[in-house]
């Protein structure tokens, strides 16, 4: 059977199945440039400034500076997943728009199937591949 009757036949599966694709693409290309272990250990010690700060009291010198280097930490996550970003972003639209040309006539509500499958798929494929 051809694509595009594949997709007319059955576009809820379609939409899914595509949107579970570009989101494993997009799940590698985050994963081959960025550096997990780092992130992983920035994670670790956000959640050990969380507790600490539960601990504190706001306005005390320790939790200003337990603040800041909660934001010192969000600015470095962030900056690292720039570069996946502007990697998958111009082809991601480009993708989005014909996405939006093929399913408008097709499936009404066609974006929320694409973002539930793409949250779905996300969790499952950074658990797979132990990502941070």
């Amino acid at each position: 059977m051809e694509l595009m009757s594949l997709i007319t036949s059955y576009p809820v599966y379609s939409i899914i199945v595509l949107s579970a694709i570009v989101t494993l693409i997009s799940t590698l290309v985050t994963k081959w440039l960025t550096n997990q272990d780092h992130l992983r250990s920035l994670k670790e010690r956000q959640k050990q400034i969380q507790k600490d700060l539960k601990k504190c009291k706001p306005g005390d010198k320790i939790f200003e500076e337990l603040q800041s280097e909660m934001l010192q930490i969000t600015m470095t996550m962030m900056k690292s997943s720039f570069k996946p970003l502007l990697i998958t972003f111009i082809p991601f639209l480009i993708l989005l728009g014909w996405i939006r040309k093929t399913y408008d006539p097709l499936l009404s509500g066609w974006l929320w199937y694409y973002i539930g499958a793409s949250l779905v798929s996300s969790l499952i494929y950074r658990k797979i591949f132990k990502m941070a």
